[in-house]
């Protein structure tokens, strides 16, 4: 069961959990346990400390629901961490122990051969609760009720977390389906960024923009390449970037850091005097925006006042 996105419902009928920045995994559990992916890929391999599922639920057989995270030393999870371990098929003992993960489990869809995706989610987390799913590399986190929703929102931006996720309390769990009854509220910043490149587009936008190449000045004035992005826009402002950018072309890069390959590939450079404002979700380590969305330019802010602060 998938979640729409959408504003923080509030009034009753609401139930309400953090958003973690993870992966997602539905676990089943009869005497061992087997993993698989959002995309129905077998990943039992590739996390082997969650097997510890297995001895929580030692007689038992369920399917449950939940995201692997990687936490960061802070206790948060961290997608970048998560990356070493996410294209690892078999990973080493070492690579566990230096990057370990947790599955953190929010719904119950079967139990000692019931079906439980009919029930309401209230009877799903109290039935999940019972379980006790609490170890080294498990954990149950909770949930709340009544008009939390606004607090939680604002413990998520404090606690650094991704979001938060509103289920309707009434509501069964519907496989497969993105519903209207999970509504999931990703907390993004907003951030200057200066164009200093474009990839053509193909398919439905051949012949326009297909994603835009950004920067930042750092401390040294050097533009420094942070991400690319390639949604929010509408047809009226690919128009309206493409011939802005057509008189601005250069035959070189104006990135003083590399670019990834992929995106240096017919890629169309360009002077870097173009400066917009993008939504995201978080930085990464090595300082890229993650999950950019495009909202539109800005003509009140000069390229040289867009620093990248590390």
């Amino acid at each position: 069961m998938l979640a729409t996105s959408g504003a923080l419902p509030g009034g009753p009928g609401w139930g309400y959990e953090f958003k973690w920045d993870g992966v997602r995994a539905i676990g089943y559990v009869a005497g061992g346990v087997r993993l698989l992916s959002r995309n129905d890929r077998d990943v039992t391999r590739a996390y082997p400390e969650l097997d510890e599922l297995a001895r929580l639920l030692t007689g038992r057989q369920a399917v449950l629901d939940g995201e692997i995270v990687a936490l960061d030393g802070r206790g948060r999870p961290d997608f970048s961490a998560l990356q070493h371990r996410m294209h690892v098929r078999t990973p080493s003992a070492g690579l566990v122990g230096t990057t370990p993960v947790r599955l953190y489990v929010f719904d119950l869809l079967h139990l000692d051969g019931r079906d439980l995706t009919p029930l309401p989610y209230t009877e799903r987390r109290t039935a999940l609760e019972q379980l006790e799913l609490s170890g080294d590399s498990v954990d149950t986190p909770p949930s709340w009720t009544g008009d939390a929703g606004r607090d939680l929102a604002t413990a998520a931006a404090d606690l650094g977390l991704e979001g938060v996720v509103a289920k309707q309390l009434d509501s069964p769990y519907e496989p497969g389906r993105r519903s209207p009854a999970w509504v999931k509220v990703p907390l993004n910043d907003t951030v200057e960024v200066i164009v200093g490149g474009y990839k053509p587009g193909a398919g439905r936008r051949a012949g326009t923009i297909g994603s835009l190449l950004l920067g930042m000045y750092d401390p040294d004035d050097r533009l420094t390449y942070i991400g690319h992005v390639g949604t929010g826009f509408t047809q009226t402002a690919l128009r309206d970037l493409q011939q802005r950018l057509d008189p601005l072309r250069r035959p070189d890069t104006p990135f003083h850091s590399p670019v990834p390959r992929e995106h240096t590939r017919d890629a169309v450079w360009v002077d870097p005097a173009l400066v917009g404002d993008v939504t995201f979700r978080s930085w990464t380590p090595d300082h890229r925006l993650r999950h950019p969305s495009w909202k539109g330019l800005r003509s009140d802010r000069e390229p040289a006042e867009i620093r990248l602060r590390r």
